[in-house]
């Protein structure tokens, strides 16, 4: 499981289609810590580039994207992987934080917050239809 995470052109396959989102970066991309992904999604309709870079990266146990660029002032997201009975448990958690202070905290109640467990939501059915549990 952890391969197939590890392999960036996967997150097109794990990423709703209305975020138009594509990997600009040429790959195949050596997954290791310091490596830098270049992305577009559009977030509402509007097209944007975000850039992450591997922060961490323990192979078939966890890694940590941060972003550089893009819409969030703070992203963090940290992915594990660990056995159990009859396969593996994905774990996901992101620390974000929206720009804007007071601005960003409505934004986040009023669509970001319901945008992000949709995209979360639409990874686990994937993960779901190719791997089954």
């Amino acid at each position: 499981m952890f391969a197939f995470f590890a392999d960036a052109a996967n997150l097109e396959r794990m990423t709703p289609p209305q975020l138009g989102f594509t990997i600009l970066t040429p790959q195949p991309i050596a997954m290791k810590k310091g490596a830098q992904i270049d992305y577009r999604i559009k977030l509402y309709g509007i097209p944007m580039k975000w850039k992450t870079v591997i922060d961490e990266y323990d192979p078939d146990d966890s890694f940590i994207d941060v972003q550089l660029k893009g819409p969030y002032a703070i992203w963090r997201h940290t992915h594990t992987f660990a056995d159990v009975e009859g396969g593996t448990e994905l774990g996901d958690r992101v620390v974000y934080e929206l720009p804007f202070g007071p601005l960003g905290r409505v934004v986040h109640a009023a669509f970001v917050r319901r945008q992000l467990a949709q995209i979360f939501d639409y990874r686990e059915r994937v993960m779901r239809e190719l791997f089954g549990g």
